[in-house]
């Protein structure tokens, strides 16, 4: 497995770029960027280039909603060029509470528009002139809407690479379908190795017998908090330390029956749990949110422990068919828990 990690939400931009470009020498080879409705991905993306040599960076995640499928391709195209080959463009639907809350976007046809843009973005790498026809219309007709002046253009710059690696982030099962017949990568979120098989099994087979020849297998990215403890104690406050984010996705990500990390939890088997997070959490007792996680869940969905406890996780995330283990590390020394991990990964 390859490692990768990924810069946080929060703080100084340049800071935190800056501490995630320092674990490249350390072992790192993929770096991820979120955005969600903070600061823009693409630009610490480029910021990230200038301060790197190898590493690859990924967009984790830019939705599908608020830029056209044209400025994806644009921006793909563009980070590719300068980090001289070193992009992967990840792509997801976000929701709706962002998507229409933040952007003012109607949140409609997800999978179609993932599909489409995917479609889109390949076409523009390619240096195709871009057509479309469905939720996009390329070109914009008179009768769609349109001035009836627009042409089918292709892109005036030309790419470093005629593709760029293509992960798309999902949970549900549809969608994780649609990862495995078109994708390149899939970025699923709070991972559990133990259940991947019955929950996404299904679903990554049946887009797999879709999936093109040209294609090469599927990369999945999937880890959490990397933290090495030597004592019951000091994996017990981890653990805790895990807990707000959790409760987070699982209690507010989403409205009732909008939640899509809500659903997933409850196909793990934790469904009373999830309900009792939900209900605190959208009551605004985020407290009672945060205990109401269940500990076993903190467990299975992190790499906390002594280190051969961290090493037999390992192997599960492997076993379980991940390809890139995406840690979020804690260490007085970062720079030497990358190391040992990339070893114990390789």
């Amino acid at each position: 497995m390859r490692l990768s990690t990924a810069v946080n939400y929060t703080g100084s931009p340049r800071t935190v770029a800056r501490k995630a470009a320092d674990l490249e020498r350390a072992g790192i080879e993929i770096i991820w960027v979120p955005e969600a409705y903070g600061f823009d991905g693409p630009t610490l993306m480029g910021y990230l280039a200038a301060l790197t040599d190898r590493v690859q960076i990924g967009s984790s995640i830019l939705n599908v909603f608020s830029r056209t499928p044209a400025a994806l391709a644009q921006t793909a195209a563009g980070l590719d060029h300068l980090s001289e080959g070193r992009a992967i463009l990840g792509l997801g639907a976000s929701g709706p509470q962002v998507i229409e809350g933040f952007h003012g976007v109607p949140f409609d046809r997800p999978l179609g528009r993932t599909r489409a843009v995917v479609d889109v973005v390949r076409q523009a790498l390619r240096r195709e002139p871009l057509s479309a026809s469905g939720i996009f219309e390329l070109p914009l007709t008179a009768d769609g809407g349109g001035t009836g002046f627009g042409k089918p253009l292709k892109m005036i710059s030309h790419p470093h690479r005629s593709t760029v690696p293509i992960f798309l982030a999902a949970l549900g099962p549809a969608n994780v379908r649609l990862a495995a017949e078109i994708a390149d990568g899939w970025v699923p979120f709070l991972y559990l190795p133990e259940h991947a098989p019955t929950v996404w099994g299904q679903s990554l087979a049946d887009g797999a017998s879709l999936r093109a020849s040209d294609l090469c297998p599927l990369e999945v990215v999937a880890g959490g908090r990397l933290q090495v403890c030597n004592s019951e104690d000091e994996v017990r406050a981890a653990l805790e330390a895990a807990r707000p984010r959790l409760a987070l996705y699982i209690g507010g990500m989403g409205a009732q029956g909008t939640n899509f990390y809500f659903d997933l939890v409850s196909r793990y088997g934790y469904e009373a749990a999830a309900h009792e997070i939900q209900e605190h959490f959208l009551a605004h007792r985020v407290t009672e949110a945060e205990r109401a996680v269940p500990l076993e869940l903190l467990t299975l969905t992190n790499l906390v422990g002594t280190e051969g406890y961290i090493r037999d996780r390992i192997a599960a995330y492997r076993d379980s068919g991940v390809t890139i283990l995406n840690v979020d590390v804690h260490d007085p020394d970062p720079r030497r828990l990358v190391s040992a991990v990339a070893e114990w990964a390789s």
